[in-house]
């Protein structure tokens, strides 16, 4: 019984102690996603879902839960951010050649059409994953997105 107890009162200690460390947040003043959505006409149903869905782990602005305040859940959630934005960030649009956008829309739709993305565990805190009907439309987009990166890719080859 008392070495549970230690147990525990290191881990309340640990807990406590976690609460200082803040880990940077993906937090610009605004979300520059124009570029892509001028280059990509999105409509406005898979604009929503972008906004709703997306953006949160692939631009440079996350609305962050107030739960994420709270640690290990901001380490957990700024990890999500951090890979989101590592595999596509939307805001880095214009950064990225039309070989590399059209692999992004590539993965995009391949992520939708096997229910990766959203992920599980944002569905779960901010409701619901998309419906079918969200998901033929953003493959759809992204499908038709894909024409112009892969003539570019093409032509310049």
């Amino acid at each position: 019984m008392k070495i549970t107890k230690r147990i525990l009162i290191l881990l309340l200690i640990a807990l406590i102690a976690l609460q200082f460390y803040r880990p940077e947040k993906n937090d610009a003043e605004v979300r520059d996603v124009t570029s892509f959505e001028k280059e990509t006409k999105p409509s406005p149903l898979v604009v929503g879902v972008l906004q709703t869905k997306c953006y949160d782990c692939h631009s440079n602005k996350t609305v962050y839960p107030w739960y994420a305040e709270v640690a290990p859940v901001s380490l957990w959630l700024n990890d999500h951010v951090e890979e989101g934005n590592e595999h596509f960030n939307a805001s880095a649009w214009d950064s990225y050649e039309d070989k590399k956008k059209d692999h992004k829309l590539e993965e995009l739709i391949e992520e939708v059409e096997e229910g990766k993305m959203p992920l599980n565990e944002y569905t779960w805190l901010h409701g619901g994953s998309l419906s079918q009907a969200e998901k033929d439309a953003v493959i759809a987009w992204a499908k038709e997105a894909r024409k112009k990166y892969k003539s570019a890719v093409t032509d310049g080859q």
